[in-house]
């Protein structure tokens, strides 16, 4: 159990992502193995689930359950069609299961638009909130940075980039265990004159407020860890995320060309792999898997669509978190508070 000697109870869409159900069944098992305080209902097609559930022993068996549904939310789905007609889906009905009380967060590798979609419709935003945003964790120097937008409002107003502000100051506080989160709107540049009047009327509400914010950041900035968060547009967000990876791919595939490219540069990399290994575990996406959706009235975690056990089991651990945290709870606390003066944007 956690500290509180409280178990806490989460559903996992066992149907999402792009490995299918087995992955989602393995990650929880794993999850299980490592939080004697976690309880997990899987949701999905009971048959499916069955057969790659039959490595739990009995302690985990007692403290997992699958909720069998009928329909799938595919990655290509419109979103209309899935809030529609896919009410028996897993996505919704892991979703639902959070509105109901009966667990307290969902794990979902499933379309994220959909997910989204059907998680505002369900759960409902925050008290002075706008619009939920997309917010996950990214490797830097220092350690990490939380990031929002990631791809849920690709036009913003300069409101709701305050809130994203207070959002993602509550995530790094609660997840993160960092005191007074810094946070940095990303610019095309550091100077006051620089930037959209959207992006810089948010910067003069952010200013005159109780947050911890330090001024413009640009995207190089992003991995050196100058601040705690970057706050965006969703397009943008999502643009500079997908360039991030984008260019860990291209590294890694880089260095492997030239480490195999003939017997002396393998013997090169002979030499350099403990260090090409500590490398990776630095950046290796799988360790900072699940992306929150924050801003609802209850807690959603994205597992990245083709994220491993290992991964996926990451996003548990998020959820498990933020539960733990009450991040929810947090963030109206803190957007009161920050915008106590009565400042609008």
């Amino acid at each position: 159990m956690n500290k509180a000697g409280v178990r806490v109870r989460l559903a996992i869409d066992a149907m999402s992502g792009d490995r299918g159900p087995g992955v989602a069944a393995a990650a929880a098992l794993r999850a299980l193995r490592a939080y004697p305080g976690l309880e997990l209902v899987l949701v999905g097609d009971e048959a499916a689930l069955s057969g790659a559930l039959h490595q739990a022993d009995d302690r985990q068996a007692e403290r997992l359950r699958v909720h069998h549904t009928s329909q799938v939310v595919t990655m290509d789905e419109p979103v209309r069609q899935a809030l529609r007609s896919k009410r028996d889906s897993s996505m919704r009905v892991a979703i639902d299961l959070v509105k109901s009380g009966e667990v307290a967060a969902c794990v979902s590798a499933g379309n994220t638009g959909a997910l989204m979609a059907t998680a505002r419709y369900v759960l409902k935003g925050l008290e002075g909130v706008d619009r939920p945003a997309i917010c996950t964790a990214v490797p830097t120097r220092q350690g990490r940075t939380y990031m929002l937008d990631l791809g849920a409002n690709a036009d913003c107003t300069a409101g709701h980039l305050v809130q994203f502000a207070a959002m993602g100051a509550a995530l790094a506080a609660a997840v993160g265990g960092v005191s007074s989160p810094s946070i940095g709107l990303l610019n095309i540049g550091s100077e006051q004159i620089k930037g959209s009047e959207r992006v810089k009327k948010a910067a003069r509400v952010l200013e005159a407020s109780r947050l911890n914010y330090v001024g413009y950041v640009e995207g190089h900035d992003i991995g050196s860890g100058r601040v705690d968060v970057v706050v965006t547009d969703g397009f943008t967000g999502n643009v500079a995320l997908k360039t991030m990876e984008g260019t860990a791919r291209l590294i890694a595939t880089i260095l492997r060309e030239e480490f195999t490219r003939n017997l002396v540069t393998r013997a090169e990399g002979l030499i350099a792999w403990p260090t090409l290994q500590r490398v990776h575990r630095r950046l290796d996406p799988q360790r900072y898997n699940g992306a929150s959706f924050l801003g609802l009235r209850g807690i959603v975690v994205k597992s990245h669509g083709s994220a491993d056990e290992v991964g996926f089991a990451t996003a548990i651990r998020a959820a498990m978190i933020e539960v733990e945290q009450a991040v929810p709870e947090r963030i109206n606390c803190l957007l009161a508070e920050a915008l106590s003066g009565g400042l609008a944007a």
